[in-house]
């Protein structure tokens, strides 16, 4: 037999080796090296893609320009938190909370596991400081506490989410949580999960300020406690030029995930990677949707608010004609060299009777590239054109008379 005090050598050995290892499998989720993603995009195809899904999608227009299976229902891992930051901004936004609203830690998203910034229950801090948890590392328990804040608890902030979901379309989404540590019956698909980041960074472009953060703290002078580091586990932040966020995720089941946004001459592109092998493998793929995206489209404004289009006739008014002018700037996504082969088709809306206001829509203009449609734009009125009753017409044609006789005078 073996004696105990070797028995005892032994299980320290082997406890000591365990330690070491753990936070190293730990690291391998987050490892970025230039190097390795430079030699995977070498030999990546955006049209054969690892990604068990995947989208890239203009962020102005919300048009598709590149998919593959992007539909298909996958674990989203950690990616889920982009909902989860998009209903908390629309909580901040609305007023009911603000970002120095103080959240006390509950017991339940102090037992969070997965990645965390170790939060105890009855600790306060701000949204501010819980939104750059989750931001920036992806804590899991911050998350929570925050859904807690906006909804009460985590089950109905994560019903608010599904509506959410549905009201914007996405039909292949179910959350049954607000960080994505569940796998069986959590899902999305890459072209929700662009759906999503797309109306976060419209409707809440303040997120960035968070999002783009490479590094910052956490706990910071806070009785004695040592403050927690927080790295940005999107690494494109760093590494590529033009990123504004979004979210990473990963799970053994969900493989590792990414919705990558990144802004260059004023075009947003949305580039969503799911279910891919290997971290560097996600970003070298996402960078190769972006590079596609931005290599071959261009957001090119043909018109601004205010042009003329044409003057178009009116009926029973005062004036017998309109002033008809563009309602907005336009803006098309188009591919690189196809702006001289732009057509425009106008469509004026027919028997245009008075009375008619400014800015009342009175037509369309499509726009085509051999005769695929490209973009609309709505045509307004100008001005106001009373509507022509007898008193009317009779004081006009008075008025007329008057100023001609006077003038033959």
């Amino acid at each position: 037999m073996m004696k105990k005090t070797h028995v005892s050598f032994l299980v320290i050995v082997f406890m000591l080796v365990n330690i070491s290892i753990i936070p190293v499998f730990a690291a391998n989720e987050d490892i970025y090296s230039t190097a390795t993603v430079s030699k995977i995009m070498d030999k990546t195809n955006v049209m054969s893609l690892k990604a068990k899904g995947a989208a890239l999608v203009d962020g102005a227009s919300g048009t598709v320009l590149l998919e593959s299976n992007s539909h298909e229902r996958l674990q989203i891992a950690s990616v889920t938190k982009v909902m989860s930051m998009l209903l908390i901004m629309e909580a901040i936004d609305s007023g009911k909370l603000a970002f120095d609203t103080k959240v006390t830690v509950s017991d339940h998203s102090y037992r969070m596991g997965g990645s965390q910034v170790w939060l105890e229950p009855k600790e306060v801090f701000t949204v501010h400081e819980l939104m750059e948890a989750v931001a920036i590392h992806s804590a899991n328990d911050a998350t929570v506490a925050l859904g807690e804040a906006v909804a009460g608890s985590e089950e109905a902030f994560v019903a608010m989410m599904n509506d959410k979901a549905r009201e914007l379309g996405m039909e292949n989404t179910n959350f049954l949580d607000c960080t994505g540590l569940t796998d069986e019956g959590h899902y999305s698909s890459a072209h929700d999960i662009a759906i999503m980041s797309r109306e976060l960074l419209l409707k809440h472009p303040q997120i960035k300020d968070y999002t783009t953060t490479w590094h910052s703290t956490f706990r910071n002078n806070t009785s004695g406690k040592k403050p927690v580091s927080l790295d940005n586990t999107n690494k494109l932040v760093h590494y590529y030029e033009g990123t504004t966020g979004l979210k990473t995720g990963f799970t053994t089941k969900s493989g590792f995930c990414l919705s990558a946004t990144a802004v260059r001459n004023g075009q947003l592109l949305i580039a969503v990677v799911l279910g891919e092998p290997d971290s560097n493998t996600r970003f070298a793929e996402a960078r190769k949707l972006l590079d596609y995206g931005f290599a071959n489209f261009e957001t090119t404004k043909v018109e601004s608010k205010g042009d003329e289009v044409q003057w178009v006739e009116v009926k029973k008014g005062l004036k017998d004609s309109v002033k008809a002018i563009h309602k907005d700037d336009v803006s098309l996504l188009l591919k690189k060299g196809d702006k001289s082969k732009l057509e425009k088709t106008v469509m004026m809306d027919k028997d245009i009777t008075a009375p008619v206001k400014a800015g009342q829509k009175i037509g369309v203009i499509i726009y085509s590239i051999e005769n695929k449609e490209v973009g609309t734009a709505e045509i307004v009125a100008y001005e106001d054109i009373q509507k022509a009753t007898f008193i009317k017409l009779f004081l006009r044609m008075t008025l007329e008379w008057f100023c001609v006789g006077r003038t033959m005078t």
